[in-house]
């Protein structure tokens, strides 16, 4: 997970400063020596570490901290406000063209996940109700074009190729003028990487942009690569000039140095971050978000947009009236599981979760094979037995362990869990009918 030794660090220096009634410099000092030494472990750049100590403790040190009535709460609060000033302060969106079509670059060296990130983009993008086309801009890395094309069919986003041309500007203009022919108000040009920055690269990026003058160029850098990662981002600005960066593989990025270091290095934003291989796995990236979890707050809100994207408002208003009505049956449960499934990763949510992304709960693993393994027995069962649990005997339930693959234990304590939540409802309905008003479950 991102952050995940900065932020236990960070947690861990905090503790004795929530202990303490009361402050004394050398007690804000020392706390903010661990805080120096995490985020130098995290590979954070040297420079903005340095720069980062200074602001904070100049606060720190002040009345509103050795004179507050809770001098710990107070630090930790001037520490996330300045992580999210180090991070960007507010949410960095693309800046669509006002009229005609919104021209976007996506540069960066190979590796670093450019061209299923560009698909990624036109899927948010499409998502938001514009008409992508997506332009294979990449005609020197072997099956550049057959990857964009076959991402860009998963986006359901049209793709533009020339194979046969081999001049970039070209195929770049030639995208600008199908993208008219066919109605796309937004044109993303997957460009060609290189192992590092060189002239030739350089050149021929700043041809494109001369042609079609984009609204967004947009660089894409590898989070795992740490200092390396800032390092290609300023390169990049200071010979192409670029308006925003994308941060891949995030998700297996423990230290975070990379997210922490490239806005104050090269003083332009982080606006979206990739947190998986999927299509929906890019996501806007938010600073005051992004330093609530780094300090253990949870993140709420993107807990709640991703449960609105995830769960089918139609299937949650069935579920309530069946709910009133004790009705919830194998088949609502495995449709709700189901659900979740789409959120993603467990360990990711409860990251999400406030009081659950700290250090006493960072070795609690988490199975998600036995998700599946409870699907594998609810898929088992006929139509019937799922609608109707109580005619579960042995011999059934030995048929839907044997189908299942699993254990005829593990196939009863599945049923028991169930009844057990059958009847918690049957509970909850008796209370709502014996009550005026509206019926609100405390879940709900």
């Amino acid at each position: 997970m991102p952050f995940d030794n900065l932020s236990s660090k960070l947690q861990g220096a905090f503790k004795q400063l929530r202990s303490k009634g009361k402050l004394t410099e050398k007690d804000v000092k020392a706390a903010l020596r661990e805080v120096r030494l995490a985020l130098l472990e995290a590979d954070v750049n040297f420079k903005v570490v340095k720069d980062f100590i200074s602001k904070v403790e100049e606060r720190a040190l002040g009345h509103e901290v050795l004179e507050s009535l809770t001098p710990g709460q107070q630090v930790i609060k001037i520490v996330n406000e300045e992580l999210i000033e180090l991070m960007g302060s507010t949410q960095s969106k693309i800046t669509y063209a006002s009229k005609g079509i919104t021209v976007i670059m996506v540069v960066g060296l190979q590796g670093a996940g450019k061209t299923t990130t560009t698909a990624k983009l036109a899927s948010l993008i499409k998502s938001q109700g514009k008409r992508p086309l997506l332009v294979a801009g990449d005609i020197y890395r072997p099956a550049a074009i057959k990857q964009l094309q076959v991402v860009g069919e998963q986006a359901k986003v049209p793709v533009f190729t020339m194979p046969d041309v081999k001049n970039v500007t070209k195929i770049a203009e030639a995208g600008m003028k199908h993208a008219e022919e066919n109605n796309n108000n937004v044109v993303i040009i997957d460009t060609a990487g290189r192992l590092h920055v060189d002239e030739e690269l350089m050149d021929e990026l700043t041809s494109i942009k001369k042609a079609v003058v984009p609204q967004e160029i947009l660089l894409v850098v590898d989070a795992m690569t740490g200092q390396d990662a800032v390092n290609v981002a300023k390169n990049f600005d200071e010979q192409l000039g670029i308006d925003g960066v994308v941060m891949t593989k995030l998700d297996g990025d423990t230290r975070g140095g990379a997210a922490l270091s490239v806005r104050a290095v090269t003083q332009k934003p982080i606006k979206f971050i990739g947190m998986g291989e999927k299509l929906n796995d890019l996501q806007a990236f938010h600073p005051d978000r992004m330093a609530s979890r780094i300090l253990g707050m949870g993140d709420v809100l993107t807990l709640i947009e991703k449960a609105e994207e995830s769960i089918d408002e139609e299937k949650a208003r069935q579920l309530e009236s069946k709910l009133r009505k004790a009705e919830f049956d194998f088949n609502d449960f495995l449709d709700q599981m189901q659900q979740v499934k789409k959120m993603g990763p467990l360990g990711d949510l409860m990251n999400m979760v406030p009081g659950l992304n700290t250090p006493q709960f960072k070795d609690v693993e988490i199975d998600e094979k036995q998700m599946d393994y409870v699907e594998a027995i609810i898929l088992s069962m006929t139509p019937e037995e799922r609608a109707n649990p109580a005619i579960l005997n042995v011999s059934r339930k030995q048929r839907i362990a044997k189908g299942s693959g699993r254990g005829i234990q593990e196939v009863n304590r599945l049923i028991k869990q169930f009844n057990q939540m059958q009847k918690m409802m049957k509970q909850f309905s008796g209370m709502a009918k014996g009550k005026k008003g509206r019926f609100n479950l405390p879940f709900m």
